[in-house]
């Protein structure tokens, strides 16, 4: 009896029609840019919400729980989980609010301001990495450009 004949592969799936629309461009970019950025922060001991909060806290020192969700475009009780863990973590410090019980003012610690520059470091790295295909001018030109669309769309 003759060998059965391995069934034909089946037609490469492609995507081309999606590709000409620039948010679903981004949309692939954005997937693969978040998870080299979780294991480029893994060694430093942050995620990329505890990451961008401290970077909120330390350009912004003092600032409010309440702002620094606002900054984040996040909900306050999202904000509370990531001080918790900044605090935990030694990383940040909460301060009462003199004239507001409710309110805590946050600052980085030492040990924040040195965790940041060893995560600012890598990020640097990883970015320059991820858009090595792109000359210095392009890579600025795309900041701009997505700065733009984001304020565009406040």
């Amino acid at each position: 009896m003759p060998e059965p004949r391995p069934a034909p592969a089946p037609p490469e799936v492609t995507d081309e029609r999606l590709r000409q629309f620039a948010g679903y461009n981004m949309k692939r970019v954005y997937m693969k840019v978040r998870a080299d950025m979780t294991a480029t922060l893994a060694p430093a001991g942050l995620r990329v919400a505890t990451f961008s909060a401290l970077a909120v806290i330390l350009e912004n020192p003092d600032i409010t729980q309440t702002r620094l969700a606002q900054a984040l475009k996040v909900e306050r009780s999202g904000v509370v989980v990531l001080v918790d863990e900044l605090e935990n973590a030694d990383l940040i410090a909460r301060h009462r609010v003199k004239g507001d019980r409710r309110s805590y003012a946050l600052r980085a610690t030492l040990k924040g301001r040195r965790a940041w520059d060893r995560a600012e470091a890598l990020v640097h790295a990883h970015e320059a990495r991820l858009f090595a295909p792109l000359r210095a001018e392009e890579r600025e030109a795309l900041r701009a450009a997505l700065r733009r669309i984001d304020e565009g769309l406040d």
